[in-house]
């Protein structure tokens, strides 16, 4: 679970979601760096639904691809394509992830996890701690982030396109130094989505909290 979470931590900037405690602003960053800051801030929150495909490379080297659908707030859907079982849902309340060889399925709450947090609206990303870095590449911006909120401990390299700032590829790096890296593709903004996606179907369920 907590490598499937990995997967998930950047769509959002979960890594970088405002916490409860009182937030001190960053420093070193020019007003140009809080500018791009709030640019991809507006980009994120202006998505509404979102469709595409991805490919995930684990600390290993395996290699994973499918689908995934969100929509915001709370809905989430990734599909791995064969001959990965995994079939990941969140439905507002609950994170499924289902292994449909096995027809069983574990159930966290959404709040445990970090997609309480990514799949939310309102996203800010000038005055948070969180982000330690920024850095402008030709055609793309790579924003750095850290987590310590206590549900998802590593860090998170974003890169996004320029000028469209779409996102194009994620690397976390988790609390053993292992690295994941997803690349997104064939993305589509505020599109129709079949409220049946973000179903969770009732198998045998086993409902625990995030790792």
């Amino acid at each position: 679970m907590a490598r499937i979470l990995a997967l998930f931590l950047a769509l959002g900037l979960a890594a970088v979601s405002l916490d409860a405690a009182p937030i001190t602003p960053p420093s070193g960053f020019s007003e140009a760096d809080r500018a791009d800051l709030e640019r991809v801030s507006n980009a994120l929150n202006a998505i509404h639904t979102l469709e595409g495909t991805f490919v995930q490379i684990g600390p290993e080297g395996q290699v994973d691809q499918g689908r995934f659908f969100i929509q915001k707030p709370g809905r989430m859907r990734f599909e791995y394509a064969p001959p990965n079982p995994t079939l990941v849902i969140s439905d507002g309340r609950w994170v499924a992830v289902e292994n449909t060889k096995l027809n069983t399925t574990d159930r966290y709450a959404l709040w445990t996890t970090p997609l309480d947090l990514i799949l939310g609206d309102d996203l800010d990303l000038r005055d948070n701690p969180q982000i330690v870095g920024i850095e402008r590449q030709e055609g793309q911006l790579v924003i750095d982030a850290r987590s310590h909120s206590g549900r998802v401990n590593g860090n998170i390299s974003l890169v996004f396109s320029e000028p469209t700032l779409a996102l194009k590829q994620w690397t976390v790096t988790d609390a053993q130094g292992l690295l994941t890296t997803v690349s997104v593709s064939n993305l589509k903004t505020d599109v129709a989505l079949a409220p049946d996606l973000f179903v969770i179907s009732q198998q045998p369920v086993a409902a625990r909290k995030a790792d």
